[in-house]
């Protein structure tokens, strides 16, 4: 179930983005699973279909959807490489870590930070690619 929070500082977008890849990640939605269309999941969200559109392109750059013409969009197999990119990163991370000599915890707010931004900068926006 998708909740989007009108409130929340986070938008709509990047709310059910999250929603669906974190569904996708612990295998709440499988793989092979047919998603809504964009038209559907809007009308029942009450968003823009531009806005679920964003969220749908966004989780296909991201290898957790793919899209196959007329037929809709579905859960993607390669959705676990993502995983495991982040595995390989976080890994090439903790290895330049401890070659510098921060502990643990500054690592950490790094990171956070890092992420952080990442939410707050959309792809493409100037900001992003800087």
């Amino acid at each position: 179930m998708i909740v989007i929070d009108s409130m929340s500082p986070v938008p709509p977008f990047e709310q059910l983005r999250a929603q669906l890849a974190q569904q996708i990640q612990d295998r709440t939605l499988a793989v092979g699973t047919r998603l809504p269309t964009i038209r559907r999941l809007a009308a029942d969200l009450g968003l823009a279909v531009n806005t679920v559109g964003r969220a749908y392109r966004e989780l296909e750059e991201a290898g957790l959807i793919e899209t196959r013409g007329s037929a809709g969009s579905f859960v993607s197999a390669a959705g676990g490489k993502g995983r495991e990119r982040a595995s390989r990163a976080a890994a090439e991370y903790a290895a330049v870590v401890a070659s510098v000599g921060l502990d643990a915890d500054e690592a950490l707010r790094i990171v956070q930070a890092a992420l952080t931004r990442g939410i707050a900068l959309s792809p493409g926006t100037p900001e992003a690619e800087a």
